[in-house]
């Protein structure tokens, strides 16, 4: 990822690249189909930005994940 990436990102969401990567590396030493692990990084990034995110949300994105449902692009998402 590129840092033009990263600063839309932080500008959104007010969280910094370090962060970003420390997450990153969270899930990279974790297993990304354990779904406790997904959850603990959903609370996560949902106290970091400030968004609640409801448990059936929660729900939504970790079987996404789970399931490879993530679009392979997500630079335009931001």
């Amino acid at each position: 990822m590129n840092d033009n990436l990263f600063k839309k990102v932080e500008n959104k969401t007010k969280i910094n690249k370090k962060t970003i990567l420390d997450l990153a590396n969270k899930l990279q030493k974790g297993d990304m189909k354990d779904k406790n692990t997904l959850m603990e990084v959903i609370d996560e990034l949902s106290f970091l930005t400030g968004k609640n995110v409801s448990d059936s949300k929660k729900e939504k994105i970790v079987n996404a994940i789970v399931n490879d449902k993530i679009p392979q692009n997500i630079e335009n998402k931001f």
